[in-house]
């Protein structure tokens, strides 16, 4: 580990060994900075009353709504939405949470804040650098206490306060704050370990001040001061230990998103003023090194696109609630994030299952299924007008409302949602989406996650979803968890977990160590041959270097092609070398897919209301096998898929074209693909 931090860049080993020493001495200050009396915070935020700072906080402007919400009008632009959000208020202030993939779970009166309540290991009261959070022989899981801390599972509470006024949420919400600031003293426990969660309390907190400020329970003298100092030292504890590394990723942009909400929350001062221009300096610089201009974010992982968005678009709303400007490149490249997030999302709503998924959310306002992203399109074209994004947008209004408010039915045109978006390529970012109205295919072809050094991405490139007349066929596995198992960790991230070619047992990008959760060698170097979309059909042809590094060199070469009139898709795969290998070809299956019938070079699937018949060649001289396959929806969830697997053992290589679709059309469909490939037939 030591060897590898010293052949960085000497600025970033200075800077990262200047934040080591600043930490160590922090531990000193932090018994004395965790007591800050309220002069001192005063003379901190240019203040000398108390209740005064607090009356002037609530009056600022904020990017969420917070003030009180007609039930009725909420109810006709979020039908169900009312009786849903009480339904989890009245969970959440009875101290029960389903949390990554826990099921209902009961807290109990005084909630433990530092235990994993999913295996009971937990965590010492101890200064945040003494504390060791990954376990792996314990399979404790540090997420949990971090999820239970952000707080986001008390937003139905604040959102019930709105919708009714009852007193009883105030309190709640007052109370649980209160036990979290008692029980969490400042920079000495796990929820101090990561400033990440540190900084995305801060968004969360600030949007329950302007909730609750006025309330009656809020207004104890003590309690607005124990409320305003933790979250002062929140910020400012942001700013000393931000995570900063010579490239950057979601945590970075968490601790910049957190500063800018600090900075401006608290508004006047010195600090303030310096703690949202810094946080928004870094949004300005990151979100053109992480996020392609093609809109992709570059951590290779559709989830963590969704969160980047978040934390890059929150920041630029509260400014410009605030009256300061964002640039138009800023601007671009989020509506450039929208149009990803419209293009990867498929004909029932859902974004792909790719790459890292831990179900961060930034606000959450809305209760979609967690893998439907469509809001983010919603919002988007929402404030800026863009045209392209409101006619796509199909998805719930509820996260839309709570940024906007009023009538957002009259931002949408009426059209809105009807037209299926057009096959499109994000050759920066290296996702290919073919696509039509019924038909969906996502294909990555692209570099790795995190400038090459793994992050969030897996090893799936020539890998992809399908989505044919409707129906979701063929599925990535998903993450499922991080440090609770580095065996799952690395098994969901590995090349046999993802619909994409292996030989001879190697991983596509190969492993540094099993317990280097987050880095790959980068040895998947993708080139695309050939995008071509016409009126009727859509072709990608990609290859990759992955396998270049075997004693005999071989270079996978996938051939996707969508028919759009016949519902219809063709996998080739090609294999460039020489010499004897294993291969293994697998596709995996959605959960919601039977296998109805099973013959010689044949299978018939569907749902309820459609088959297919997926079919090769009888001669192509591959073993098939039907397995049991996982699949992880949601992190910490798990379930049983089954996958098609085609082999060939210490053989020549020899390609293989597998073809699905509609039952009754695989004579129409090879002929016409016959004449968009010519040389398929070689």
């Amino acid at each position: 580990m030591i060897r590898r931090g010293f052949r960085k860049p000497p600025r970033v080993i200075f800077e990262r060994l200047s934040s080591e020493l600043r930490a160590e001495l922090a531990r000193f200050r932090a018994p004395s900075r965790g007591r800050l009396g309220r002069d001192a915070l005063l003379q901190l935020l240019s203040d000398t009353d108390l209740d005064k700072l607090w009356c002037n906080l609530a009056e600022r402007p904020y990017p969420a709504l917070s003030a009180r919400v007609d039930q009725a009008a909420y109810e006709g632009i979020c039908p169900g939405s009312f009786d849903r959000i009480l339904a989890k208020a009245d969970d959440a202030i009875s101290h029960r949470v389903e949390l990554l993939g826990s099921g209902r779970v009961m807290l109990g009166r005084d909630i433990d804040w530092h235990t994993d309540f999913k295996t009971g290991f937990g965590w010492p009261v101890r200064y945040f650098r003494d504390i060791e959070y990954n376990n792996p022989e314990r399979q404790s899981d540090v997420k949990v206490p971090w999820e239970l801390s952000r707080l986001q599972w008390l937003i139905p509470v604040g959102q019930a306060y709105l919708l009714t006024g009852e007193e009883r949420y105030a309190v709640a919400v007052g109370s649980i704050i209160e036990h979290w600031i008692d029980s969490n003293p400042y920079a000495c426990s796990v929820n101090w370990a990561c400033t990440m969660e540190v900084a995305l309390r801060i968004l969360t907190w600030t949007w329950f001040f302007h909730v609750f400020a006025k309330a009656e329970s809020w207004a104890a003298d003590g309690f607005r001061e124990k409320f305003l100092r933790s979250l002062f030292l929140h910020v400012e504890f942001t700013e000393q230990h931000i995570e900063r590394s010579d490239v950057n990723g979601n945590h970075f942009t968490a601790d910049a998103a957190g500063l800018v909400f600090g900075g401006l929350f608290f508004g006047q001062g010195h600090l303030a003023n310096h703690w949202q221009q810094l946080g928004w300096e870094i949004l300005s610089e990151e979100i053109k090194r992480q996020v392609y201009e093609d809109g992709v974010d570059f951590e290779a992982s559709v989830p963590y696109h969704r969160l980047v968005t978040e934390l890059f678009y929150l920041p630029a709303l509260y400014r410009e609630r605030l009256g300061l400007s964002i640039n138009a490149p800023y601007q671009q490249r989020l509506e450039a994030m929208g149009k990803f997030t419209a293009a990867y999302t498929k004909p029932n709503g859902l974004a792909p299952l790719w790459g890292d998924a831990d179900d961060a959310r930034a606000l959450p306002f809305g209760y979609q299924d967690i893998n439907d992203h469509r809001y983010l399109i919603g919002i988007i074209g929402v404030h800026f007008k863009n045209t392209t994004l409101l006619e796509t947008f199909s998805g719930s209004k509820e996260e839309i409302f709570w940024l906007f408010g009023g009538d957002v039915n009259s931002s949408f045109p009426l059209n809105a949602g009807v037209k299926g978006g057009a096959s499109t390529a994000f050759k920066q970012g290296g996702f290919y989406v073919l696509r039509n109205a019924n038909d969906h295919v996502f294909v990555d072809c692209g570099p790795i996650g995190l400038s090459g050094r793994g992050g969030h991405g897996h090893n799936d490139c020539l890998s992809f979803e399908a989505v044919l007349n409707g129906v979701p066929l063929i599925s990535d596995c998903g993450a499922y968890v991080y440090t609770a198992s580095y065996e799952d960790r690395n098994a969901f991230r590995s090349t046999a977990y993802h619909n994409t070619p292996q030989i001879d047992g190697e991983e596509i990008n190969r492993f540094i160590r099993p317990d280097y959760l987050w880095n790959l060698h980068y040895d998947a170097l993708p080139y695309v041959e050939t995008w071509s979309v016409h009126d009727d059909h859509a072709v990608f042809i990609g290859q990759h270097a992955g396998y270049h590094k075997l004693a005999s060199s071989v270079t996978p070469r996938r051939t996707i092609a969508l028919d759009f009139k016949l519902h219809a898709i063709l996998i080739r795969d090609e294999f460039i070398g020489q010499g004897t290998h294993d291969i293994s070809i697998p596709l995996h299956l959605t959960p919601d897919v039977d296998l109805l019938e099973v013959n010689e070079c044949r299978v018939r699937l569907g749902d309820k209301s459609k088959r297919f018949d997926l079919y090769w060649p009888t001669d192509a001289g591959y073993q098939f096998s039907i397995e049991d396959g996982q699949l992880s929806r949601s992190y910490g969830v798990i379930q049983k898929i089954k996958k098609m697997r085609w082999k060939r053992e210490n053989s020549v290589l020899r390609p293989l074209s597998v073809f699905l679709a509609p039952e009754g059309v695989s004579d129409d469909f090879e002929k016409r693909l016959f004449g968009w490939l010519p040389d398929m037939r070689s």
